[in-house]
C-alpha cells in the first residue's frame, strides 16, 4: 500500500512548500484539485515539482472533458518533465456546481463522457509521439512536425487514474470499462461518488469493482500487475465514510490510500492542522 494526501486549501506557494513537508514525512504522493475558475492546478504542481525530488504529484480530480486534449497533454507533459517523471493525471466527468455553470453550460453527462474518452485518446496519442492522427466526434488531430515538445519522462505517457463508478443492477458498467483501459481506478458506488458528495464505498463493493476491472483487463489481454486501485479515505477527521483500518481495504484490492481532509476549514487554524497532519506522515 502507498499513501497520498489531497491538499484541500493552499495557495500555489503553500502547496509547493507542503509538498516538501509531505516528502520529508514519508508520503508517497500529494494531490491538488481543479476548479473552472480558480488556481491553476498544473502551475501549482509545476512549482511543487521543482521543490521536491521523490514524492509523486497529481490531481483529484481533473474534469478532462472540459479541456482541449492537446492543452491538457502539454500541461501534464511539462509537469512530468519538471518532476523527472512523478506526475499522475486523475480524471472524471467533474461535479457540476456554481463555479462551473457560471461560465460553461451543462452539455449533459453523455457528451462529457464522450469528450472524456476522446480526450484521453488524444492525450495518450500526442504524448506517445508523432506521427499521431485521430478523428472523433468531438476532437481530431493530424500529424505535426513543427514546434514539438520533448517527450514525457514516463513512457508512453504519465499514468491516468479514472473514476470507476459501480452502478448496481446494471449489466454494462461503462465507467469501469473506461477505468480498465487506463492505469488506475478511483472507485466509487452510484449514489455516493467522487463526483457526488458522500461515499457508499465498502470493502465488499471495492472487491466487486476490482474483480470487474480484472475481468475487463484480462479480456483485453492486460494484467492487473502495476494497476493502481485508489481508495480515498480519512484517518483524522469525519469526511465521507471511508475509514481505517487500511488493511481491510488492501485485502479488498486497494494499492493506494489517499487521505481526503475536505472537512478542514479554509482558515489559519485549518491550514495549521493540515500542515500538522502532513508532517505527522501517513498512518501506515
Amino acid at each position: 500500500m502507498r499513501y497520498g494526501a489531497v491538499v484541500p486549501w493552499a495557495t500555489e506557494r503553500e502547496f509547493a512548500e507542503l509538498a516538501g513537508v509531505a516528502e520529508a514525512a514519508g508520503w508517497d504522493m500529494v494531490l491538488t484539485w481543479e476548479a473552472v475558475w480558480g488556481q491553476d492546478a498544473w502551475a501549482t504542481l509545476a512549482a511543487a515539482a521543482v521543490l521536491t525530488e521523490r514524492v509523486r504529484l497529481g490531481t483529484l480530480l481533473t474534469p478532462a472533458a472540459r479541456y482541449r486534449p492537446w492543452d491538457l497533454a502539454g500541461r501534464v507533459g511539462s509537469v512530468d518533465r519538471l518532476s523527472g517523471g512523478r506526475v499522475t493525471l486523475g480524471v472524471g466527468l467533474g461535479a457540476l456546481h456554481e463555479n462551473w455553470l457560471a461560465f460553461e453550460p451543462d452539455e449533459g453527462r453523455a457528451v462529457r463522457a464522450a469528450k472524456l474518452d476522446e480526450g484521453l485518446a488524444v492525450y495518450a496519442g500526442l504524448l506517445g509521439g508523432q506521427p499521431f492522427e485521430y478523428s472523433g466526434e468531438h476532437w481530431s488531430a493530424r500529424p505535426v512536425e513543427m514546434l514539438l515538445p520533448p517527450p514525457p519522462v514516463q513512457r508512453p505517457h504519465p499514468p491516468v487514474w479514472c473514476v470507476g463508478l459501480l452502478q448496481p443492477g446494471r449489466a454494462r458498467q461503462r465507467s469501469l470499462e473506461r477505468a480498465a483501459r487506463w492505469q488506475g481506478v478511483l472507485p466509487a458506488v452510484a449514489g455516493g461518488s467522487l463526483e457526488d458528495p458522500g461515499s457508499r464505498l465498502t470493502p465488499e463493493a471495492l472487491r466487486e469493482i476490482v474483480g470487474r476491472i480484472g475481468t475487463l483487463r484480462a479480456d483485453a489481454g492486460r494484467s492487473m500487475e502495476g494497476y493502481d486501485v485508489v481508495v480515498e479515505g480519512d484517518s483524522h477527521g469525519s469526511f465521507g465514510e471511508v475509514r481505517p483500518p487500511v488493511r481491510q481495504w488492501a485485502d479488498a484490492g486497494a494499492t493506494w490510500w489517499v487521505e481526503s481532509w475536505w472537512d478542514l476549514p479554509d482558515d489559519p487554524e485549518g491550514r495549521a492542522e493540515l500542515r500538522r497532519r502532513l508532517a505527522e506522515g501517513p498512518r501506515r
